[in-house]
C-alpha cells in the first residue's frame, strides 16, 4: 500500500500505481489483500477505503519486521488494529524469528494469520523448514495452544465472503 525503503533497496508503489492496481482487482471481482508494510501504508489504505478506491471487504495484512518496515511488536500491531474501522477483516505475520510470536499476537488480538516460508525458513533456532506445511503445523499448534481452533477450508470462505468452489 506505498513506498518501502527495504533492506538495501527499494520497493516504489506510489498511490497512483495503487489506484490502478485497484481498478484492477475491481474489475476483476477479486478481494484485494492490502499489505500494510508501515503506518503511512495504513493511512492511504484507510483513505481508499473511505473513498471508495479499495472495497470495504478488502483484508488488511500487516507485516511486521520487514526491514524499515513496522516493527514486530505488540504495541504496532495494536496501532495497526486500533485504526481499523469495525468489522473489518485483518491478518498479520511477522518475517525471521517474529513468525511465531506474532502468531500468537494477532490470534490473541483477534486477527487472522499467515506463515510461510516466503517470511522465514526456520521452525525453531538453527531448525529449517522442509515445507510450508510445517510452518502451518507449528502454527496451529500455538494456536490450539492458546484455546483456538483452526477455520476448515469452507470455514475460511465463509470469513472471507468467498464463494464455494
Amino acid at each position: 500500500m506505498g513506498s518501502l525503503n527495504f533492506g538495501r533497496g527499494a520497493l516504489i508503489n506510489t498511490p497512483a500505481q495503487i489506484e490502478a492496481i485497484a481498478a484492477g482487482i475491481r474489475e476483476s471481482g477479486s478481494m484485494p489483500e492490502l499489505e500494510i508494510f508501515d503506518a503511512g501504508h495504513l493511512t492511504l489504505a484507510l483513505k481508499m477505503l473511505k473513498d471508495g478506491t479499495i472495497p470495504n471487504t478488502s483484508i488488511f495484512q500487516f507485516a511486521l519486521g520487514i526491514p524499515w518496515g513496522a516493527p514486530s511488536t505488540t504495541e504496532m500491531m495494536a496501532y495497526f488494529k486500533g485504526a481499523l474501522p469495525p468489522r473489518t477483516i485483518w491478518a498479520a505475520f511477522g518475517v525471521g524469528r517474529a513468525e511465531f510470536t506474532m502468531v500468537a499476537q494477532s490470534f490473541l488480538m483477534g486477527g487472522h494469520i499467515r506463515v510461510g516460508m516466503e517470511d522465514n525458513f526456520y521452525l525453531d533456532k538453527g531448525v529449517q523448514a522442509q515445507s510450508n506445511a510445517q510452518l502451518v503445523e507449528k502454527a496451529i499448534g500455538i494456536i490450539r495452544s492458546l484455546g483456538g481452533e483452526v477455520a476448515s477450508a469452507a470455514e475460511a470462505r465463509e470469513i472471507l465472503r468467498l464463494p464455494a468452489p
